[in-house]
C-alpha cells in the first residue's frame, strides 16, 4: 500500500516547523500584514516558475477554482494572519501548540458541512487534545531564556489562525473531491486567490510599504521572508494538499499537528530555550489526543 499521502503529511509539518521560525522573525521586522503580502506574492512566483517549467496543465473545472479560492482566503488570508499575530506575541512554540487544535476543529466543521458523524473517540480525542494544550498555556512558570510570555490577546490570535487552517483544509477536500488536481496547481490558485484579496485590504489600511524598499534597507527581513516562504508556501502547502488527495484527512491533519514535538528540540537545542516537563507532557498529549480523534 503506497505510503505517499502520509509521507506528505509528515514532511509537511517537518517544513512547517521550519517557516514558522522564519516568519515569527520576518514578521517581528515588517509587521504581520505586510508579511502575509510579501510572500504570498513571492510564493506565486515560484509555483508559476513551477507550473511553467515544469509543463503543468492549467487544466481545472470551475467549482474546483471555486473551492481553492475558498479554501486559500479562510486558511491563507485569515488563518495565517491571526497566526503570525500569534507568533508576534507568544512565539512560534506557543503559535504552533495552538495550531494542534485545528484538526479537532476540523471534525467539527466536518460534522455540520459534511454531517460527519462524531464518535466517542473523536469527541475523547478533542478533549485530551484541548487538555494537552491547556497545561502549556496556563502556565505560570515564565521561562526566562524566553523573549515570548503566554498573553490571552497572542492565544486569541492562535486560535482563531487555528480555525481558519481548519476551514481552509474542509473546502480544499472539496476541490479534490470533484477530481484529481495537480499539488502546485492547487496551491497557486490558493495563494493567487490570498494574494489578490490581502493586497488591496494591506493597502487600504495603509499597513503596506513598498517590499523593494523595505527589503533593501533590511537584508535579514528579506531572507526570513524567503526562507519562510519557500519551506511554508511552496512547499509546505503544496504537500498537505497532496497528503489531502493522497490520504484521508484525519490522518494528514494528524501527521500535520507533529509540529509541536517537533519544534521542542529546536528550541532547545538553537535557541537554547529551558523546556519543563509541563511544556513536554503538554506537546505530547496534545498531538496524542490528535491521533486519537483521527486514527481511532
Amino acid at each position: 500500500m503506497s505510503l505517499f499521502g502520509e509521507l506528505s503529511a509528515l514532511l509537511t509539518s517537518f517544513l512547517w516547523s521550519i517557516s514558522s521560525f522564519a516568519f515569527t522573525a520576518a514578521s517581528e521586522r515588517m509587521g504581520s500584514l505586510q508579511l502575509n503580502v510579501n510572500r504570498l506574492f513571492i510564493a506565486a512566483v515560484f509555483l508559476f516558475a513551477t507550473i511553467f517549467v515544469g509543463g503543468i496543465s492549467f487544466s481545472i473545472s470551475l467549482s474546483q477554482v471555486i473551492y481553492l479560492s475558498i479554501s486559500g482566503i479562510i486558511g491563507l488570508v485569515l488563518g495565517d494572519t491571526f497566526l503570525f499575530k500569534a507568533f508576534q506575541h507568544v512565539g512560534a512554540r506557543i503559535s504552533m501548540l495552538m495550531m494542534a487544535l485545528s484538526p479537532a476543529m476540523s471534525a467539527l466543521l466536518a460534522y455540520f458541512f459534511l454531517k460527519e458523524y462524531i464518535s466517542i473517540w473523536g469527541i475523547t480525542g478533542m478533549l485530551i487534545t484541548i487538555i494537552g494544550i491547556g497545561l502549556v498555556v496556563v502556565e505560570r512558570h515564565e521561562v526566562p531564556s524566553s523573549k515570548y510570555k503566554i498573553s490571552k490577546v497572542g492565544i486569541f490570535y492562535g486560535f482563531v489562525g487555528a480555525l481558519g487552517q481548519a476551514g481552509g483544509l474542509v473546502f480544499a477536500k472539496f476541490a479534490f473531491e470533484s477530481g484529481s488536481i495537480n499539488g502546485f496547481l492547487a496551491t497557486f490558485i490558493r495563494i493567487a486567490a490570498s494574494f489578490i484579496i490581502m493586497l488591496p485590504l494591506a493597502v487600504i489600511a495603509k499597513r503596506f510599504r513598498n517590499p523593494f524598499l523595505l527589503y533593501k534597507n533590511d537584508l535579514k527581513a528579506l531572507y526570513s521572508t524567503l526562507a519562510g516562504t519557500f519551506f511554508g508556501p511552496y512547499l509546505g502547502i503544496t504537500f498537505s494538499l497532496l497528503a489531502v488527495e493522497y490520504t484521508k484527512v484525519g490522518i494528514a491533519s494528524t501527521l500535520m499537528s507533529m509540529m509541536p514535538i517537533i519544534m521542542l528540540p529546536i528550541v532547545h537545542f538553537y535557541y537554547k530555550e529551558k523546556l519543563n516537563w509541563q511544556s513536554i507532557t503538554g506537546a505530547v498529549i496534545a498531538v496524542f489526543g490528535v491521533a486519537i480523534l483521527f486514527l481511532r
